[in-house]
């Protein structure tokens, strides 16, 4: 039998001869046979050891639409189903992983519904739904989480639900003139908190909402703005302060249409509404816009807050090295600004980090650790191949700097792309200065709407094929960074395409080799 524990390990024979037999049957090395006769040896011959086998969740792939993940996972505890409902991405947004928030929502633990962003609505639609055939209360979330979901941060006693009031230091724009996109670098003073991370990290900032935003939604509701309330977390506010800090302005509730369509006079309004009931909202159809559509005054402060949505942290991939840049924090961050029904709309953090902050302005942050291995390798001699087009870019940033500090002698190789080379290439000086001092030992870019054909990330990937391969052969760790519905969909089909042809394998053994490489955390993605 296999000895799994060191000649040194402070166990009798007996003790040794049992755990020796627990293990072997954990990692189904040896035959029950083996196992019992273990226990046998050491005086257990009347005892079962039972082995739990690794859970299988069919559901647990992003690519599958919800209907589908909630078929594979019918007749399953309602923890189960819950799984299914998330967005299967375990980007960690959320604070948990798929499972575990899960989990936290079915014992009770999180009562924040909301806070799978990338399953969006009809994540939260299927959670209350599932929460109500199980007999159990389908909150808005309006309660703090009770701490399941910890971070980082909790060993300086800043985390997610008390997080650092951190000064900002500069917004930065990274785009040159005559860009389409207004993309930041940020940077955060850490200093004196204590607050530590490290690369493959993200940063929760907790936003606020637009000032000129809530003036108008009070000004619909016909409210003052300094009337006293109660916010979820059991502060006392003002009406104004309470709508910037601490509810969602941007995804109307189903409890929120509900209560309109209660009180709204006009029919084809109603139906309007009642039609977003059964259907969704449209892009980017905000609470202002339901107000709008009910032209109702007669809504009191409390019904209307008690219809909103908490106003959660958002979650970005952290851009720095803390062996780099000592007690800061830098993320790269894409503004969103668009329009619609005449009225511009306004991603909350985003603009709030490019537009709405002044130097040494407080914004709340905490730190949220990487998940599945997302970070440097442990052995600083094996390749990276990272994929990072836009602000994808962010996490490699803090890749190479750490590369760079710990002088690691491992190949590096960056595929970046955007729209225009002139004018969107993130961080351009800093990568050409890591090309030329040997850090970068490839870089390859593609920038879509500078020739008649649009590239790709994934089209460069193809183009060094062979290339790629031989990277993986030496051990390489393959990293992606962004778009999880698109782009990265895209690339981890030309990584599967690319192991076929070069590797010589067919489609399921190419298939196997990928899913193994994520089994070993050597294909690992950060992707939202």
């Amino acid at each position: 039998m296999s000895s799994f524990l060191p000649e040194s390990a402070p166990f009798n024979e007996e003790q040794r001869a049992w755990l020796n037999g627990f293990f072997a049957g954990m990692t189904g090395i040896q035959s029950s046979t083996g196992t019992g006769a273990a226990l046998a040896a050491a005086g257990f011959a009347s005892e079962t050891v039972e082995v739990e086998e690794e859970e299988d969740f069919p559901w647990h792939d992003s690519a599958l639409p919800i209907v589908d993940r909630m078929e594979l996972a019918e007749g399953k505890p309602t923890e189960r189903k819950l799984m299914a409902a998330m967005a299967q991405l375990d980007c960690g947004s959320c604070g948990y992983l798929c499972q575990t928030y899960a989990e936290a929502i079915a014992s009770g633990d999180e009562s924040n519904l909301t806070l799978c962003s990338p399953g969006g609505k009809e994540t939260k639609q299927m959670i209350k739904r599932l929460l109500k055939e199980e007999g159990e209360p389908a909150t808005n979330g309006k309660a703090v989480a009770n701490g399941s979901a910890t971070n980082g941060s909790v060993a300086t006693g800043y985390s997610r639900s008390t997080p650092y009031p951190a000064p900002l230091i500069e917004s930065r724009p990274l785009n040159k003139e005559g860009s389409a996109k207004d993309t930041r670098h940020v940077a955060i003073d850490l200093a004196g908190s204590g607050i530590k991370y490290e690369v493959g990290d993200a940063l929760g900032i907790y936003p606020t909402n637009c000032g000129e935003l809530v003036s108008q939604i009070i000004d619909q509701i016909g409210a003052d703005a300094n009337v006293p309330v109660t916010t979820p977390a059991g502060q006392q506010k003002t009406l104004r302060d309470a709508l910037c800090e601490d509810y969602c302005l941007k995804d109307p509730s189903d409890e929120l249409i509900e209560l309109a369509v209660a009180r709204v006079e006009d029919d084809s309004a109603s139906a309007m509404l009642s039609t977003m009931l059964d259907e969704g909202t449209p892009d980017g159809f905000d609470v202002l816009d339901v107000l709008e559509v009910a032209e109702c005054k007669s809504l009191t402060c409390t019904e209307f807050l008690e219809t909103l949505e908490p106003l959660n942290p958002r979650l970005y991939s952290i851009a720095s090295s803390m062996k780099h840049v000592g007690e800061q924090v830098h993320l790269t961050v894409g503004k969103v600004v668009f329009e619609r029904e005449g009225r511009t709309r306004k991603g909350v953090a985003s603009t709030m980090l490019a537009d709405r902050l002044d130097s040494n302005a407080k914004i709340r942050v905490f730190t949220q650790p990487n998940h599945g291995g997302f970070t440097v390798p442990a052995d600083e001699t094996k390749p990276m191949i990272m994929v990072g087009p836009g602000t994808g870019i962010a996490p490699f940033m803090a890749f190479l700097q750490e590369r760079s500090a710990k002088k690691s002698p491992g190949k590096n190789w960056l595929f970046f792309g955007d729209q225009h080379e002139a004018f969107d290439f993130l961080y351009e000086d800093e990568l050409r200065g890591y090309v030329s001092d040997g850090l970068l030992t490839r870089m390859d870019t593609a920038f879509s709407r500078d020739g008649d054909q649009k590239v790709y990330v994934q089209d460069r990937m193809r183009e060094n094929a062979a290339e790629l391969w031989k990277y993986l052969q030496e051990g390489a760790h393959f990293y992606v960074c962004g778009d999880a519905s698109r782009m990265a969909a895209d690339v981890d089909r030309a990584l599967t395409d690319i192991v076929e042809t070069e590797g010589g394998m067919t489609s399921e053994q190419a298939k196997a080799f990928v899913k193994q490489l994520a089994a070993d955390q050597r294909y690992v993605r950060d992707v939202y």
